[in-house]
């Protein structure tokens, strides 16, 4: 056996015992506390009839037991050495105790619980001395039958070791589940990501070469239209074709974004905001400590900020506006408001901001967040909030 068995200590797997469910793990343990303590208290009293002092004396004492075993087991699970070594030391002086009085089943209990709890929970180098202790003086306590002790106390080391194995092994058990699932969990993420990159791959291949032949074809348009002679009906017809062309690249840039939040590639949403408003005077603040966000919260931040403003520029043109993130501990707040313009921020208000914000409202409700959006102090204010 090598040194760091001696020293080292059970797996915190092993110390919590937790293969079964919490419900069973609880049921279980408050079953054995309660057999332990029937038995130490039907011991106490077997031999009365005692005094209302003495009972309320051995039901102290049975208690104060319970609770020093308790902290023992706390204090082990927690791999602190000298706590769990003095706990122990207070229950075996315990058994010393009840002993003396001639309580000997409780005595007993104690004897043999710290004997063989020390073995299972305790590094070897500690635990094998403690059991030692405990043994021997159970052992100097019970003289009648030496060879029934020298069996008990054989019995009751194996039993330790044999414990202390089998915890180890379930924990072992434990640990391998939990990697088990880690790579289910993480092969399950690589198959998604991997459906993703195809799906991008797809949208790349039909939308964004359609979009970039529309951007083609719309250019040379523009350039034939500008050689015909100015009028009224070529004026119109370049306006046109402008706007297509500008709608065009708008839609080619968000597919873009889209694609690169299928394969994970998104960009921080702080810069994304300030990109979005480049050649607008529109103030965006960022608070919080910042942190990558998940695709679907990221591309519901994006998407509601794109519909605020395309909304102030439908009902409000030239109104200032403020965008506000906020990067909250569980979640992210995005907050677009507009100081409005006249006759124009209660039109947006009635309307109920239009079904591009409701789509939105829906879109955070199935992220379990919320999306609020009506008149402020000035003009119009869209508020979201998403766990992120």
């Amino acid at each position: 056996m090598t040194a760091a068995a001696w020293t080292s200590w059970p797996s915190k797997e092993a110390l919590a015992r937790e293969t079964r469910t919490r419900s069973r793990t609880v049921i279980s343990r408050l079953v054995r506390t309660a057999g332990l303590i029937t038995l130490m208290l039907w011991g106490t009293f077997t031999d009365g009839p005692f005094g209302p002092w003495e009972i309320v004396a051995g039901v102290v004492g049975v208690a104060g037991c319970a609770a020093v075993a308790v902290a023992f087991f706390r204090a082990s699970l927690e791999n602190r050495l000298w706590p769990s070594l003095g706990l122990l030391f207070l229950l075996m002086l315990a058994a010393f105790g009840a002993q003396q009085v001639g309580a000997e089943v409780p005595a007993t209990v104690l004897w043999c619980g710290c004997a063989v709890t020390a073995l299972e929970r305790l590094p070897l180098c500690a635990g094998v001395p403690s059991t030692a202790v405990a043994l021997i003086a159970y052992a100097l306590v019970n003289t009648d039958d030496w060879l029934t002790t020298a069996v008990t106390t054989a019995g009751l080391c194996l039993a330790g070791y044999v414990l202390r194995l089998d915890a180890e092994a379930r924990g072992s058990e434990q640990r391998l589940l939990a990697q088990e699932r880690a790579a289910r969990v993480a092969e399950a993420e690589t198959a998604a990501l991997d459906e993703r990159s195809r799906i991008a791959r797809e949208i790349h291949d039909v939308l964004a070469h359609s979009l970039s032949a529309q951007l083609v074809h719309l250019e040379a348009a523009r350039l034939l239209i500008e050689r015909e002679p100015a009028g009224e009906f070529r004026d119109e017809v370049l306006q046109r074709v402008v706007g297509a062309r500008s709608m065009a690249r708008e839609g080619l840039a968000e597919t873009r974004q889209a694609l690169s939040a299928l394969r994970g590639e998104v960009a921080p949403v702080e810069d994304f905001l300030r990109q979005l408003v480049a050649a607008e005077p529109v103030e965006v603040r960022v608070e919080g400590e910042r942190r990558t966000l998940a695709a679907e919260a990221s591309q519901t931040v994006r998407r509601v900020a794109q519909e605020a403003l395309t909304n102030v520029r439908k009902h409000a043109p030239g109104a200032s506006v403020l965008i506000r993130l906020e990067y909250q501990p569980d979640a992210v707040a995005l907050e677009v408001s507009d100081s409005g313009r006249e006759g124009a921020g209660g039109e947006l208000a009635v309307s109920g901001s239009g079904y591009g914000l409701l789509g939105m409202r829906e879109r955070a409700e199935l992220l379990g967040g919320s999306l609020e959006a009506g008149p402020g102090e000035e003009g119009f204010v869209v508020s979201l909030r998403v766990p992120a």
